[in-house]
């Protein structure tokens, strides 16, 4: 069996967790507890495309809280 997250040929949403992380997800299968869709969802790179461009900052959100709070 093929990896669905690789397929070239398939259809993907793009999640976010409550962290603010992303993840391409392929469309037929069920989102995952703790993961929501974002609405953007399409051919696998032009969700990787979106993905690269709105997830700017790597970090978890709680990680990225917790530094600007330590550096106030």
């Amino acid at each position: 069996m093929d990896n669905p997250f690789e397929d070239e040929a398939g259809h993907f949403l793009v999640l976010q967790n409550g962290e603010g992380q992303y993840s391409l997800w392929p469309a037929f299968r069920s989102v995952p507890p703790g993961w929501t869709a974002t609405g953007q969802s399409g051919a696998r790179q032009a969700c990787l495309d979106w993905i690269e461009t709105h997830w700017a900052d790597m970090r978890p959100r709680s990680l990225s809280e917790a530094r600007s709070t330590s550096n106030s």
